[in-house]
Formats: C-alpha cells, structure tokens, sequence
C-alpha cells in the first residue's frame, strides 16, 4: 500500500507497524533513513516548482524529508489526523503552534497543571504581547469564565503532569467551539494508543515523541498535528521559515518506537497499575495520583476518554511543612538502587524524580501551589521493570524517610 488512506480500514497495531512506508526503487523492508540536506532537481524548471509549492517533492531537509514524512503519516495515522508536522522536541512543537496560532494582542487560556517549561514559555510570551491565564483544568466553568475577545487558543495536558489530573474533552471543546477558538491538546502522556484527542473535539494534538512514542530515552522529537489546512497552510510555513527541524535520523528512530508503541503501553499501564495499588496501601504515603485507581477523582471519566489509565504514578510523601515534607521525598528517591532519578519520561525503565525541584522548579512556588504542586510529592514514570522490583525499590527508600 502506498496510498495512506488505504491504511484506514486496518487496526491500530497495523498501523504502527506499516503505515508511512512508501518503498523506494530497491524494494527495502525497514525503512530507510535519507540523511541528506538537500535534494536535487532534474532542471531548473522543476527547481522552481518545488520551491514555489506548485509540484510536490522534497526541497530542503529543514522542512521536508522522506524519513520525516513517514514518521509524520504514521503518527498522523494512529491519531486519526489528516496531516502532522514533526519538531525537533515537545517543546519546538508547542512553540510552533504559539507563533502559528496566536498573534500580538491576543490572548491563551491554558490549564494551570501544565508542564513546568510549557508554563515557562506561555509567560515568556508576555513580552510579546501575548497573554494566558491559567485555569483549573477540571473546571469547565473556569474555561468558560476566562475568554475574552481576545482568546484564541485552549490549551491543556490531560492527564497532567504531574498530577495526572483528566480533562473533560467534550465539555472544553464545545466552549471552545462555541466562542471560536482552537483547542489544543498535548497527548503526550496518553499517546494515541490510549487516547485520540481529535475524535473528542480537540482541533490541534502536539506531542514530546521524545517520551513513549521513542520509548527508550534515545532521541529528541516532537509533532503537530491535526486538519490538512491548518498543518499545510497555518503550521508549515512557521517551520519552513524558523527551523525547529527533526533530524531524519531521530525521525527514523522515532517511527521503530511506534511499531512497539501500543504493547509497550499496555504492560507499562498494567505494571503503573499495580504499582499504584501498593502505594495506596503504604502507612507513609498520604494521597495517590493514578487516573486508573478508583480514589481519583476523574476516574470515571479516565475510563470514558483513555483505554487505560498510563504509566505516570504520582505520590505524596507526608510532612509537617514544606521543607519536612521536600526531605521525607527526597530520602525516598535516594534509598532508591533500581529506579533512575531523572526528570524524563516514557521511558522502558522506571525513572523518579520530585517535580518541585526538577521539572517544575523554575515556574516557582506560588505558580506550583496553584498547581498543586506539592514539596512531598514524587513522580514515577513506570516503565517495564517488575512491579514487585519497582515495589521493592520504593519501601527501601521509605524506610529512609
């Protein structure tokens, strides 16, 4: 097949493995990976063509490559988009739909459990004449509340990092419909094997593919994604002028984690389950976050909206202040000697780390309390490693703490 609509009609697990490859000439089985910057023309005619967008083909790597593109029609496939723009990181893909989107004047309304460089990025945007406000992500009236005429963009994670809070999708959407303006949702935690954003009112989805899409801590990669138009005529000309490019090898990298995208979910969305389970019942652990655990408080409607419940585990460790609270959490993440202290995510190993110190630190601490962001709590990112190892691992540091 080389038409990516013939791909439609087959299954998820399909897809992952077959979609974006378009064969060249030698008949290859993996796919290739084009590592050139430019591409060469067959007359100056023809040159000019492809640069002035009459003739479709590849001009310069900055902006399109063939590894790239099957990277961005199988993503594109699995999220039940029409078109993907693929980044250079999470970050660069959200930066993209910024400059695109939202112009001198105008104004964001993002939830406030976003992540801490996201928040970062929002009120950096405030020099440039840009505002946000941030609001609760469950509270659809919140959303309603804070549009103004100038509002052009929603914004949220769901679930959010680190507090694996749920939006409702329909509920913002159709806020968001009503008053004309783009939703955006980052699909990061969830990925498409657990959650299709677009087919529940979002308009735009970005991604970090640095965290399960790779799925092994290996490269950088973000992605757009969303209606043909808006990719093609609102997004694209953003990247082909600034360059936040994906290298075709990371891209090539990128498309082998989506072949083993939906099964990795699966066992790591069963093994943070568990794991959650085990926290619950810890004498020193005062309140759990897992969408797929009955105590939260959206999990009815995390079984509506995702398939299962993810990978990100968050805890808090108890304490009669702040600071008591920081150093009960720090001593578990040291007592640690299995799990990986690192503030990424997505990863095949299980990794922790305290947000309020790391991934979170610089929005500071009045916009974490807002966020609920606590100095006792710890995040976990489960990955393949036996739950009874993870477990294991954890009470070793609490009896530190």
């Amino acid at each position: 097949m080389t038409d990516q609509s013939d791909f439609d009609a087959l299954g998820f697990d399909t897809r992952a493995v077959r979609a974006g490859i378009e064969r060249t000439h030698f008949g290859e089985h993996a796919e290739p990976i084009f590592m050139t910057s430019s591409f060469v023309f067959e007359s100056a005619a023809q040159a000019a063509a492809r640069f002035a967008g009459d003739e479709q083909g590849f001009v310069y790597s900055r902006f399109s490559n063939p590894t790239v593109q099957a990277f961005q029609d199988r993503l594109a496939s699995l999220e039940g988009a029409q078109a993907c723009l693929a980044t250079a990181s999470g970050m660069s893909a959200i930066l993209a739909t910024v400059l695109a989107l939202v112009k001198q004047g105008e104004h964001i309304v993002s939830s406030a459990g976003v992540f801490g460089a996201t928040a970062q990025l929002f009120n950096m945007f405030a020099r440039y004449g840009v505002q946000t406000s941030f609001v609760p992500l469950t509270d659809p009236a919140a959303w309603a509340a804070a549009v103004t005429p100038q509002t052009r963009m929603f914004y949220l994670e769901t679930p959010s990092n680190p507090l694996t809070e749920v939006a409702d999708l329909m509920a913002v959407s159709e806020i968001a419909r009503r008053h004309g303006i783009v939703l955006v949702v980052d699909n990061c935690f969830s990925t498409p094997a657990l959650q299709q954003p677009l087919s529940q009112g979002a308009d735009v989805v970005v991604h970090s593919a640095t965290k399960y899409i790779d799925g092994q801590g290996r490269v950088l990669g973000g992605a757009v994604l969303g209606s043909r138009k808006l990719i093609e005529e609102t997004l694209l000309p953003v990247l082909r002028t600034a360059g936040p490019t994906l290298s075709a090898f990371n891209a090539w990298v990128l498309l082998k984690g989506l072949e083993t995208l939906a099964i990795r979910m699966e066992r790591q969305c069963a093994n943070a389950l568990e794991v959650a389970h085990w926290l619950e019942a810890q004498p020193r652990v005062s309140r759990v976050y897992y969408p797929g655990l009955q105590s939260h408080p959206q999990h009815a409607l995390a079984r509506r909206q995702q398939s299962a419940g993810g990978a990100i585990v968050s805890f808090e460790m108890g304490g009669t202040d702040d600071a008591s609270a920081r150093a009960a959490a720090w001593r578990v993440i040291d007592g640690c000697q299995v799990l990986s202290i690192t503030g990424n995510l997505g990863d095949v190993k299980t990794t922790i780390t305290h947000p309020a110190s790391t991934t979170h630190q610089r929005i500071g601490p009045a916009a974490r309390k807002a966020a609920g962001i606590g100095e006792g709590l710890i995040r976990l990112a489960v990955g393949l490693d036996r739950p009874a190892d993870i477990c294991a691992d954890l009470a070793r540091g609490m009896d530190r703490a």
